[in-house]
């Protein structure tokens, strides 16, 4: 997310630690690689040279894919999330001027849900403070056609600052899920919460908390944020969420993972994990990693990790932010495998089927 604010924030800490930090930084921040020969069946990292908050959404082999533009919503069709490079957005929504939602577009996610096509993204009027969710809805077949309207903002009974939100389905319940501030204008503690929907538009009663930074890899900014849901071939549920603040070369990825027969609406259901799940890899080009999503290669036969990460150390929370996506695994206890961020201008196999 780009939270201006936070960015001040970041740069007045990293002022604070002296020359001798910064000599380390000015280190860690060699030109990288340039890019390796590319093939028909490989590509390289990143996939754009900017795209904070990157988001997939697959429809069988069509992908559709979205991140941060600030003053709009954009999205790319395509059937190789590999070759972004070679694809342009289409603007699919603007806000009119002077909306509650004009200014600060964040993190927009396309979910298709009921036969119909929803955006769910963090916007506000140019006060942060007053950040909130807000959801578009659009029937057409493509999302990238016909005609987007405001369904409104989703608002549960404690109406707080919110961004990053997310659904997801579970026992025939929809769900909704983001990161907030306990009190009105402090921003404080992001904590993830959770609430029931009664539809893709509404959020039925109150919010409940279900994760907050506890652990030391947390602790760097105090932020639980970015919460995204994946299943395993047996259906047991995982959130995986970005921690520490976005102004930090700490933001990574951690995970709750959802009790066999919990509740999701319970927080002692979700267990969490002591450690990062997914961090920084300087020698990698690939600081402060996070904001993820997941996808399937063409042909179903693997899983992919979509995040961003800054190609150099203490970029913080801006458009140095590119896209990047890598192959994970499963461990044999049934939880995803993302092993490390992987060299950026470095030659990888394009998924399994994809167009070439």
């Amino acid at each position: 997310m780009r939270n201006y604010k936070r960015l001040l924030y970041g740069v007045s800490l990293f002022l604070a630690l002296g020359a001798g930090c910064k000599k380390e930084a000015d280190d860690v921040q060699q030109k990288p690689n340039p890019p390796g020969p590319v093939t028909a069946n490989t590509f390289t990292n990143p996939l754009l040279p900017s795209g904070p908050d990157p988001w997939v959404y697959q429809q069988n082999d069509t992908y559709y894919y979205t991140h941060t533009l600030g003053n709009r919503i954009g999205l790319i069709k395509t059937k190789a999330i590999s070759q972004l490079g070679k694809e342009a957005f289409t603007t699919v929504w603007a806000p009119s001027v002077g909306e509650p939602y004009s200014q600060n577009i964040w993190a927009p996610e396309i979910h298709q849900l009921n036969g119909k096509w929803y955006i769910y993204f963090a916007a506000d009027n140019g006060n942060d403070v007053n950040h909130r969710m807000y959801v578009l809805e659009n029937a057409s077949a493509d999302p990238t056609t016909g005609t987007w309207t405001m369904k409104g903002k989703l608002t549960p009974t404690t109406d707080r600052w919110a961004i990053d939100g997310s659904v997801f389905e579970h026992g025939g319940q929809l769900y909704f899920i983001w990161s907030g501030w306990v009190g009105t204008n402090d921003p404080g503690i992001q904590q993830i919460y959770i609430a029931k929907m009664t539809n893709p538009w509404t959020i039925e009663g109150d919010r409940v908390m279900i994760s907050r930074p506890t652990f030391n890899w947390e602790m760097n900014g105090l932020v639980n944020e970015g919460p995204e849901v994946i299943k395993n071939a047996a259906g047991k549920v995982f959130m995986v969420y970005s921690a520490s603040g976005c102004w930090t070369d700490s933001y990574s990825l951690g995970r709750l993972t959802l009790r066999d027969n919990g509740n999701p609406m319970n927080p002692d259901d979700w267990i969490k994990s002591p450690a990062p799940v997914f961090a920084t890899k300087a020698e990698n080009n690939a600081f402060g990693p996070g904001h993820n999503g997941f996808f399937k290669s063409p042909d179903g036969t693997e899983d992919w990790i979509i995040y961003h990460a800054n190609s150099f150390a203490g970029q913080g929370c801006g458009n140095a932010r590119s896209p990047r996506i890598q192959k994970f695994t499963w461990n044999a206890d049934g939880t995803p495998n993302f092993g490390e961020p992987v060299k950026i201008n470095t030659p990888l196999l394009r998924p399994s089927g994809e167009v070439k």
